[in-house]
């Protein structure tokens, strides 16, 4: 059988349950505690990490999250939607990735008029 979030094959012992769909454990975990970009003890656990690594940057991100970086790098300013359809991400993904981002204080999420989107920090 297959996640119905990520598509990866599950076995059915290893499956769970969430309102009616079949998840993993990592994408039944998210469902239950879905990352918050806007989480103060998250953003200096991710700081103090960096820090210590000497990370700076994208240093330390996964490609994806380096692509996402670089792509609004070059566009200044996109909206969630855009970056779902240009990675061909679900909006869960998207969130997960952002909120990695904005917890390095690498992204934020800025509103312009009835618009939000995401820019550098």
């Amino acid at each position: 059988m297959k996640c119905n979030r990520c598509q990866k094959e599950v076995l059915p012992q290893d499956s769970y349950d969430y309102y009616g769909q079949i998840l993993c454990e990592d994408c039944y975990i998210a469902a239950l505690q879905p990352p918050k970009p806007c989480d103060p003890a998250a953003v200096a656990s991710a700081k103090a990490i960096r820090k210590q690594l000497g990370q700076t940057g994208t240093d330390g991100l996964t490609p994806l999250q380096k692509r996402i970086y670089e792509y609004i790098q070059t566009k200044g300013k996109v909206t969630r939607e855009e970056l779902a359809n240009v990675f061909d991400l679900p909006q869960w993904e998207l969130e997960k990735q952002f909120a990695v981002l904005r917890h390095c204080e690498l992204i934020k999420a800025t509103k312009e008029g009835n618009q939000v989107y995401l820019t550098l920090w």
